[in-house]
């Protein structure tokens, strides 16, 4: 039948007008924004799972960027530990072989002090320059209930994961003391160069302290020697194993690095799976779209011309 006043012809051809717009439309979004799930409107599911995801990431990526101030920091500290140590020049090691050498009969020892004194004040110096970022763990202050106290350890951010909607940070827990060279702020120094340590035999001094000066070729004076000697031997094994424990910290904190930022890098992988547009098939669909698109408009076009028809059956 044909009727003046509706045109179901007309009707279906606009209807499916309609639907081609409107995807699309869709398309054309998916290919500006390269998503397919770019609103809670396109998937809820995909969108909520997505959005968690990238607060992971940014999580990961604050873990990342604490890791690298956390490698400067333990870096720093042991260079200057192994400075310390030193070898046959410098450091512990050469006061270690400067006392040797004071052992030696008839030696000048207040000369043998004079080297002595200016690498007990390298010693000091290199400790003190090992701040970085404020934070220095081989000169610290102990300073009891003050606020400028070194704190007695730090926890240095290693990771970040996430269970439900339970989130745990992982840390490397860094105690102070173990590398403390130097101490103020207390009733008694207590680093590992300033502890006075000794008996009424081989005197009372710390390493950065000892004084060989004044001593002599006598029993009592060579007993003192021996003492230092050996207190020193202590310190730079002691030295020697604050710098070992900071070198597996910071070989602890690479290995970290080096996977979070591929666990960043996977959790992106799992974003783009999820609301990643395919633009090969986005490419093809558009095409397909526009080719319907325009036999939709030329459908509708012969539809409403239909109704002219209807005019000859009056003439």
């Amino acid at each position: 039948m044909s009727s003046l006043l509706t045109n179901s012809t007309a009707m279906t051809a606009l209807q499916t007008l309609r639907s081609v717009s409107g995807q699309l439309a869709s398309t054309q979004t998916r290919i500006s924004t390269g998503q397919r799930v770019s609103t809670a409107a396109d998937n809820a599911a995909y969108w909520s799972i997505a959005t968690s995801m990238r607060s992971d990431n940014a999580a990961l990526a604050a873990v990342s960027d604490s890791l690298g101030l956390s490698a400067a920091t333990v870096d720093t500290e042991y260079t200057a530990l192994n400075t310390v140590i030193g070898d046959k020049d410098s450091g512990l090691v050469k006061l270690q072989a400067l006392l040797v050498e004071a052992k030696t009969a008839g030696i000048d020892r207040s000369k043998i002090q004079a080297d002595v004194t200016q690498i007990q004040a390298q010693l000091k110096s290199t400790a003190q320059s090992a701040t970085i970022n404020g934070i220095n763990w081989l000169s610290i202050d102990v300073t009891p209930s003050s606020s400028t106290a070194t704190p007695t350890s730090f926890n240095l951010v290693s990771s970040y994961s996430r269970v439900g909607s339970t989130p745990t940070i992982g840390t490397i827990t860094v105690t102070t003391a173990t590398y403390a060279l130097y101490t103020t702020g207390g009733s008694t120094a207590s680093g590992i160069l300033d502890t006075v340590t000794g008996n009424s035999t081989t005197g009372f001094a710390s390493v950065s302290s000892l004084n060989i000066g004044s001593l002599t070729d006598s029993a009592t004076d060579q007993a003192k020697l021996d003492g230092y000697i050996a207190q020193v031997t202590a310190a730079i094994g002691t030295v020697a194993s604050a710098a070992a424990n900071l070198g597996a910290v910071k070989n602890r904190i690479s290995t970290n690095t080096e996977f979070v930022k591929n666990l960043m890098d996977s959790v992106d992988r799992g974003i783009g799976q999820l609301v990643d547009a395919d633009m090969n098939q986005e490419s093809t669909r558009l095409s397909a779209l526009q080719v319907q698109q325009q036999l939709g408009v030329q459908a509708l076009s012969i539809a409403n011309n239909s109704s002219q028809s209807i005019l000859s059956l009056f003439r």
